[in-house]
């Protein structure tokens, strides 16, 4: 017997073998991977050069390698502030749930029967952020403060059905970031913004809303009831930016009549990452939950009448409603709201009071022990952050700070701010008195800072969910239990098509938990990041490699902003030519729906294309649209490949089209899992794109966030990339704006694809490319016959993905996709996409990471339930009583089993009895749920399905 081989990492990420590889092509006709692609890729955009990468690393020489870059970082001890805190996270929740595979490779939960834990644990996040906030609705988390109150910014104008378009009142104490979104977001849209110091003069203009911080960034805590008054009188909302941390403490905004409240959880048991990810919140007074962004989970009912939870009112959303939505989806933080609820339910509420009790003590403490030390304390109320006033000296404190390991903030050169936070000591409280030159206190022996008519006196957290996981035995199960009831790639295959649901390896995710990136605060001095920041433009710079751009920007959070990102550096680009007027932007209509969406949000007008039989955009039409806007035209938006899955022939022509007609191509990077090392999109006509971390390059979705959606563009509009106030590099604090709250967005998982791509190297990257491309074909041509592929490319072929049509077999059976998708279920599999981008049928993405027997039983799941379907058809199954139309089958049903076919038929049609998936619920009433909207954990009696 020959000795094992040590097997590189691109081997053990792509899932067929080479012998599978060959079986594989031979079905299909090609005797070798470069064979396939040749036929696949069209020739005028084929992409033959290596990638200009680094030789790929082993996985021990990775590790090594991000070790080395971690330990030129200084996170020391933040009391910085600024809406970024140290935290605890307790072992058990960072262990189980920011460590495990079960919840950190979910995918959004739109199959709600096969999500159940996640949706529970986010419906507990929901319930945390409604209790804090005092008011009733707060959806399932959003990216970071500073878009959050963008989005805020949004909802009152649609509120008001957008005729209110009076200026918007600002607080000026809000945080730095969050103004800095706040102007980039409101400048895209034409919204104008009034800058107030809300805390010294109040409320005197005529607004159509205000933002208010509460407590203020500086610290201070005042009492915002009167300026909500001044907005209510004039007819306006009032939006109150708020630390949940806090509101443990302080009375909360709904009491005080706010209609929006938004902030982060992050200082709930979430590291600061560098800057993310993190989860925002939003909550709602009553009326407004229908103009709620993001995603809402709320409580139905399946089949059997049990209560059920899936996402709510999804027809705000921009897969349905593209341009016209209120909402785009691809704006949430699922893994870190876990977090923060877990967060909540393992303290309870006295849990909470006490640590908010602990902050503010070490804050009083240190406010105390500076005035009796002869240093001017600015503000005499406040939560956790004291700024004393140093004239002079301010510098001279925060280096001396930092040589004792304590990051504080310098506001000017007279000012210092530091923030306490749940991890704050005496220690480091002597530490930084020692820096101002003041004696430390040996005891907590501060008085109360906090204003007392505004001290919270009403209960919080007091559903059971908050108070019965005291122990971690406790705790431990009831995390497995939910995880259990969730389907992730760590039981078996997600054949998602757009979604690129593939392997986020072990290597991988260990270093985000590492300390030296987890707890870095995103504003400690250039210097004390240096490993991070290496980190990212090495990254920033390979990116830029693959894709053939000449610039990228990590900042964008989501694959959302990544477009909004774009189409702003598209907008300047032609104002600072003077071409004011071209607003327009072209999309085909069979884009993604965040397409239109983003357009939108970045100012522009959205203008339909055409697209023909096959899928491809019309050229004809795009030829008579960009002449008919030809002064006006601003930017084509387009999916390559193609929505429908297809390398589009004319995708060169497209792009020459409309630099002709002076436009800019947008290349959406979705798909790009299926360009990488055969084509670039900077190379083949692209100005900008924005790329998926979270789809090609292995950062896990998280059940629906974290995601990173980077911006690439060519060099002339490398100056118009996001820019940030805070950036640690000084060319990058003015331009564009703030696309997100932190200078690169969520850093701290970007060691995630830096890891992935170094241990690829170019032609791991390459190779992946081409088995994704082998696999959906693959799939395509052993399903066939039984469900039409709707389209292809020139040879026949697909790209990365496939669309099943399902449509014939609906109109002869009224067997639908929905009813195909929840048989899946059955059949232990996550359900394709259903009815994107064409209704009533299934795209399939296989992806590069499964092997041939996973895709077999896939392939095999489909065909038998093809034959179910036949079964329809000929009779041989009640029309009304199919296991297609029962399905998926939970099983409960085994105690009174009622159906015509047998239980083996129902259950284990794929003859799996010992390891068997079994779905939690039944199939859930949708519409239901609509009808009667409840987005907080509802009580445990109402799960009592056996006296109830």
């Amino acid at each position: 017997m020959e000795p094992p081989v040590t097997t590189p990492f691109a081997a053990r990420h792509i899932g067929p073998r080479p012998s599978d590889q060959s079986a594989m092509l031979e079905r299909l006709g090609y005797d070798s991977l470069d064979a396939l692609m040749d036929a696949a890729v069209p020739g005028r955009i084929r992409h033959n050069e290596a990638l200009a990468l680094p030789d790929a690393l082993d996985e021990r020489s990775a590790i090594a390698r991000l070790r080395e870059l971690a330990s030129r970082n200084r996170p020391g001890i933040a009391m910085i502030g600024l809406g970024y805190h140290p935290t605890l996270t307790p072992a058990v929740i960072r262990r189980n749930v920011l460590e495990d595979p079960a919840w950190y490779t979910a995918y959004t939960p739109y199959q709600p029967e096969i999500s159940q834990g996640r949706l529970e644990a986010l419906l507990n996040f929901q319930t945390m952020v409604a209790d804090l906030t005092g008011l009733p609705t707060a959806n399932a988390s959003l990216l970071d403060e500073g878009t959050a109150a963008g989005e805020a910014l949004t909802l009152i104008r649609r509120a008001s059905r957008g005729k209110d378009l009076r200026p918007i009142a600002v607080d000026a104490r809000l945080a730095p970031q969050t103004l800095a979104v706040l102007r980039t977001r409101a400048e895209a849209v034409g919204i104008e913004l009034h800058d107030v110091d809300l805390g010294a003069t109040g409320l005197d203009a005529d607004v159509a809303g205000v933002v208010i911080a509460y407590p203020a960034a500086d610290g201070a805590v005042t009492d915002p009831t009167s300026v909500i008054e001044a907005v209510h009188a004039g007819g306006g909302l009032a939006v109150v930016v708020s630390d949940p941390l806090a509101l443990v403490a302080l009375a909360s905004p709904g009491s005080m009549g706010a209609d929006i409240v938004v902030g982060s959880t992050q200082r709930f048991g979430v590291p600061m990452f560098y800057g993310g990810p993190h989860a925002a919140y939003m909550a709602v007074r009553d009326g407004l939950e229908r103009h709620l962004p993001g995603r809402l989970v709320g409580v139905s009912v399946d089949a059997a009448g049990v209560p059920a939870y899936r996402l709510a009112l999804q027809t705000r959303e921009q897969h349905i409603r593209r341009e016209k939505a209120t909402s785009n989806i691809c704006t949430a933080q699922v893994l870190l709201a876990v977090v923060a609820g877990m967060y909540a339910v393992y303290h309870g509420a006295e849990g909470l009071r006490q640590i908010a009790l602990t902050v503010h003590q070490h804050a009083a403490t240190l406010a105390d022990a500076l005035r009796d030390g002869g240093v001017d304390i600015v503000h005499e109320e406040f939560f956790d952050t004291v700024v004393a006033r140093v004239p002079g000296r301010a510098r001279s404190v925060v280096t001396a700070a930092r040589t004792s390991g304590i990051h504080l903030w310098q506001v000017d050169g007279d000012h210092v701010q530091v923030a306490c936070s749940e991890a704050t000591t005496l220690e480091h409280l002597e530490l930084v008195l020692r820096a101002f030159g003041v004696a430390a206190p040996t005891l907590l022996t501060g008085r109360a800072h906090l204003p007392e008519p505004l001290l919270r006196r009403d209960e919080i957290l007091t559903h059971p969910v908050f108070s019965e996981h005291r122990s971690e035995t406790q705790l431990l199960r009831y995390l497995r239990k939910l995880s259990d009831r969730d389907y992730a790639l760590d039981r078996g295959m997600i054949p998602l098509g757009s979604c690129t649901m593939k392997l986020n390896a072990t290597t991988e995710m260990e270093p985000i938990s590492w300390p030296e990136f987890a707890e870095l605060h995103p504003f400690v001095p250039a210097e004390d990041a240096a490993g991070m920041t290496e980190l990212i433009e090495t990254l920033e710079g390979w990116l830029a490699e693959v894709t053939g751009y000449a610039a990228v920007s990590v900042q964008p959070n989501a694959g959302s902003q990544g477009e909004f990102a774009g189409l702003l550096a598209i907008r300047a680009y032609h104002r600072s030519r003077g071409d004011d007027a071209r607003d327009i932007c072209l999309i085909p209509s069979s884009a993604h729906g965040t397409n239109a969406a983003s357009a939108v949000m970045a100012g522009m007008r959205v203008v339909i294309v055409a697209a023909g039989e096959s899928g491809e955009v019309d050229l004809d039409d795009l030829r008579a649209k960009c002449e008919q806007h030809r002064d006006e035209l601003a930017a084509i938006m387009v999916t390559y490949p193609s929505t429908h899955g297809v390398y589009e022939e004319g995708i060169a022509e497209l792009c020459d089209i409309v630099h002709e007609a002076g436009g800019q191509v947008y290349v959406d990077g979705a798909n790009l899992n299926a360009l990488l090392g055969h084509a670039r999109p900077g190379a083949f006509g692209g100005d900008v794109s924005h790329l998926n971390l979270h789809k090609t390059f292995c950062i896990p979705h998280g059940g629906g966030g974290p995601g990173v959606g980077p911006v690439a563009v060519a060099e002339h509009l490398a100056p118009f990339l996001p820019s940030h106030p805070l950036h640690p590099r000084s060319d990058r604090r003015e331009g564009v704006g703030a696309i997100s709250a932190a200078p690169y967005g969520s850093a701290g998982i970007l060691p995630i694809p830096f890891a992935y791509i170094s241990m690829m190297g170019g032609q791991g990257l390459t190779d992946a490319t081409s088995v994704a491309v082998l696999s959906a074909n693959y799939v395509a041509a052993r399903l066939r016959d039984a469900f039409p592929v709707l389209y292809a490319g020139e040879h026949g072929l697909v790209a990365h993905e496939c669309i099943l049509d399902v449509r014939e077999l609906t109109k002869r059976t009224g067997v639908s996709v929905e009813d195909v998708a929840k048989r899946l279920i059955d059949y232990g599999f996550h359900a394709p996409t259903m009815s994107f981008p064409v209704a009533g049928t299934l795209m399939v993405e296989p992806t590069e990471s499964e092997d041939l027997a996973e895709l077999d039983r896939f392939c095999d799941a489909m065909l038998a339930i093809r034959s179910e379907i036949d079964r329809v058809a000929d009779g041989a199954y009640a029309a009304d009583d199919h296991p297609l139309a029962n399905a998926p089958h939970a099983a409960r049903e085994l105690l009174e089993w009622s159906h015509a076919y047998s239980v083996a038929e129902g259950v284990f049609p794929a003859g799996v009895t010992q390891d068997k998936y079994w779905p939690p619920v039944g199939r859930i009433d949708q519409a239901y749920g609509d009808r009667n909207l409840v987005c907080s954990c509802p009580p445990v009696e109402a799960f009592d399905t056996v006296s109830g």
